[in-house]
C-alpha cells in the first residue's frame, strides 16, 4: 500500500508566517521602541540635555574669558612699548606719558615710576570732573608711599611671573555713579632687573562699560550667534556680588539679552577679577528647551512606532500576495505539465499506430499526419510561450544607442554627485575635455556606470580623501578615469573584481556595506558599447579605473 503525502494547507502557511512575523520583526521592534521610550523617560527625569547644555554654555564663557583677558593683555602690552626709554627727565616723561594717553583714549591715567619719582598723568579733557580729579589726587599720593617702600619686592616679584603684568579691578565713583575700574602695571622693558622702575595704566570705567565689554561679547556671539537648534543666545557682564534680580542692573550686555537671570555664570579670576559672565537664550530657558526636546521626541517616537505598525501590516499583505503568487506560479507549472503531456500523448499514440502499420487506407493516414502536425504545433506555441515568460523574467536588459555629448553627460553626473563628494571631505578635480566629439552611448547606462565608479572610491578611502576625474580622447577611443588615493587593489584581486559577487580580501571592504555587483554591472555596460574596463591599483595607494568606448557604434547591441 503507498502512502500519499499531502500538502500543508493554506491555513498552516499563514499561522507559520504570522509567527514569523512575531518573532523575527514584531517583538524586535517592540522592544526597540520600549527602549527608546525608556531612555527618553530617563533624559527627562535626569534632565540630561539641560545639562548637556550648560556644559556647552560653561565653555563658550571660557573662551569668552580668554577673548577678553587677551583682549585687554594686547591693549596693555601695546601701551607699555610707548612708554619713555630710562633716563628720561621728569619734562620728557610727562610730554611722553601725554603722547600714550592722547594715542590711547580708552585710557584715564598712566604713570611711571623711577628712582623715587612718581611722573602721574591723566586724560586732559577729563581732569575737571570731580571724581576723576579727586582719583588722580589720591593715585598720586597713594602709588608713590607704596612704591617707595614696596617697590623692589613689587619689581622681583613682576621678574618671577612669565607675564610682567599685574592687573587691579575695584570701585570707583563717577558721575552717573559707582563703576568698574581696572588698571594695570608692569615691568618697562627697557629697564634692567637692578632698577626699580614701573609703569602703569588705568583703563577708563566708560569705556569698558559702554565699548570695550559690548563690542567683546558681540564678537563672540558673532562667531556663534545660535546653537545648532537655531536657539538665539545673549551675554551679560556684571559684578560677581551682585544678585540678578529684576532690579540688578548689569555692567554690560549683548544684542537681545533683554531682561532676567543667566542660565549659567562663570567668574572671572584673572584681569577682570570681581566680574562675571552670564548666558541665556533670548526668549526662551534651558528647561523650556529640554521640556521641547523631550515632548517633540515622544511624537517622533509615536509615529515611528506607527510606521513601524503599519510597515509590519503592510508587509504581511505583501507576503501574502507573494505567497498567492508562488501558489499562482505552482499552479501554473501544473497546467504547463498537463498541457505538455497532452500532446505528447496524442503525438505518440498516432506515431506508434502508423509505425505498427494498422492503418490501411490512404485518408486515415493523412488524418492522422495532421493530427500529429497540429499537436506539434501545438507544443511548439506552448514552448515558446514559455520561453517568452522565462524572458520577461529574466528582465533582459536592451541598451538604446544615440549620438551624445559625453563630455555633458560625466559633466551632469558629476554634478549632481558633487554634494554627497564635498559632504565626505573629498578632495576632488575634474578634467574633462570639452572639443569631444559626440558618442554612440546609451545615457543612463553609461552614467550608471560612473556613479558606480565614484561610489567605490568613496566608499573604499581611509585617510587621504582624493577623487580625480578625467575625460579625454586617445587613439580613436574616448577614455573615462576615475582615480582615488584609497586602499587600493591587489594584483591577485585585479583580475576577479569584475566578476559577479566578489569582493577583495581587505577589512574594509568586507566591513563595508555593498552587492559585490558594481563592478560586474560596469563591464558588462562597457562590454556591451563595445569597450573595454581595466584598473591600475597599488595597495594602500588608490587605484585608477580606466573605461574606454569606441567612437563608432558597436556592430550588434548585446542583451545583459
Amino acid at each position: 500500500m503507498k502512502l500519499k503525502r499531502r500538502g500543508l494547507p493554506g491555513g498552516f502557511n499563514r499561522v507559520r508566517l504570522m509567527l514569523t512575523l512575531g518573532l523575527a520583526v514584531v517583538l524586535p521592534a517592540a522592544a526597540l521602541i520600549y527602549v527608546n521610550f525608556s531612555q527618553l523617560r530617563a533624559f527627562e527625569r535626569d534632565k540630561v540635555l539641560e545639562a548637556a547644555i550648560h556644559r556647552d554654555f560653561q565653555e563658550m564663557l571660557a573662551i569668552t574669558e580668554k577673548k577678553i583677558n587677551k583682549k585687554a593683555i594686547s591693549m596693555t602690552e601695546d601701551a607699555r612699548n610707548l612708554f619713555p626709554a630710562p633716563g628720561s627727565d621728569v619734562e620728557e616723561k610727562e610730554k611722553k606719558l601725554d603722547e600714550i594717553l592722547a594715542s590711547s583714549p580708552w585710557l584715564t591715567h598712566v604713570f611711571i615710576y623711577e628712582d623715587d619719582v612718581l611722573v602721574l598723568r591723566s586724560q586732559p579733557g577729563q581732569m575737571e570732573d570731580k571724581y576723576i580729579h579727586k582719583e588722580h589726587e589720591q593715585m598720586a599720593g597713594d602709588y608713590h608711599g607704596w612704591f617707595g617702600m614696596a617697590g623692589k619686592e613689587l619689581v622681583e616679584g613682576l621678574h618671577k611671573k612669565k607675564r610682567p603684568i599685574t592687573f587691579s579691578t575695584g570701585q570707583t565713583k563717577r558721575a552717573g555713579g559707582n563703576a568698574y575700574i581696572m588698571g594695570a602695571m608692569f615691568l618697562l622693558p627697557q629697564y634692567s632687573k637692578e632698577e626699580v622702575a614701573l609703569g602703569g595704566v588705568s583703563f577708563d570705567a566708560r569705556y569698558l562699560e559702554q565699548t570695550f565689554f559690548p563690542g567683546m561679547l558681540n564678537e563672540q556671539l558673532t562667531e556663534k550667534m545660535s546653537d545648532q537648534g537655531g536657539n538665539q543666545l545673549a551675554m551679560m557682564v556684571y559684578p560677581a556680588e551682585m544678585e540678578m534680580g529684576p532690579e540688578a542692573k548689569p555692567l554690560a550686555t549683548s544684542a537681545g539679552w533683554g531682561e532676567g537671570k543667566p542660565e549659567v555664570s562663570r567668574k572671572l579670576d584673572d584681569v577682570f577679577r570681581g566680574l562675571a559672565l552670564g548666558i541665556k537664550y533670548q526668549g526662551t530657558s534651558v528647561k523650556a528647551l529640554g521640556q521641547s526636546w523631550v515632548h517633540r521626541s515622544f511624537l517622533i517616537l509615536g509615529f515611528l512606532s506607527l510606521m513601524i505598525i503599519g510597515g509590519l501590516v503592510l508587509t504581511k499583505h505583501i507576503v501574502s500576495k507573494e505567497m498567492a503568487l508562488a501558489r499562482l506560479k505552482s499552479d501554473f507549472v501544473s497546467n504547463v505539465s498537463h498541457e505538455l503531456r497532452t500532446p505528447l500523448a496524442l503525438i505518440r499514440l498516432y506515431a506508434e499506430t502508423l509505425e505498427l502499420g494498422r492503418i490501411t487506407t490512404q485518408d486515415k493516414k493523412q488524418q492522422y499526419y495532421r493530427i500529429i502536425r497540429k499537436e506539434s504545433e501545438r507544443l511548439t506555441a506552448l514552448i515558446n510561450n514559455i520561453l517568452d515568460f522565462s524572458r520577461i523574467e529574466a528582465g533582459r536588459k536592451e541598451y538604446e544607442f544615440r549620438n551624445t555629448d559625453i563630455a555633458e553627460l560625466v559633466r551632469n553626473t558629476l554634478e549632481s554627485y558633487r554634494y554627497q563628494i564635498e559632504q565626505q571631505g573629498f578632495a576632488f578635480e575634474e578634467n574633462i575635455d570639452p572639443n569631444l566629439p559626440a558618442v554612440p552611448v546609451d545615457r543612463e547606462a553609461i552614467a550608471r556606470a560612473l556613479v558606480n565608479l565614484v561610489n567605490n572610491a568613496l566608499k573604499y578611502s581611509r585617510d587621504e580623501k582624493f577623487l580625480g576625474v578625467k575625460l579625454y580622447r586617445d587613439n580613436g577611443v574616448v577614455k573615462l578615469e576615475v582615480a582615488d588615493h584609497g586602499i587600493g587593489i591587489t594584483r591577485r584581486d585585479q583580475s576577479k573584481i569584475f566578476e559577479k559577487f566578489y569582493r577583495a580580501g581587505d577589512p574594509l571592504v568586507h566591513n563595508t556595506k555593498g552587492s559585490g555587483l558594481g563592478l560586474s554591472l560596469v563591464r558588462h555596460i562597457t562590454q556591451a558599447h563595445g569597450g573595454e574596463i581595466a584598473v591600475e591599483s597599488t595597495p594602500g595607494k588608490g587605484s585608477r579605473f580606466i573605461l574606454s568606448l569606441p567612437l563608432a557604434s558597436p556592430a550588434q547591441q548585446p542583451a545583459v
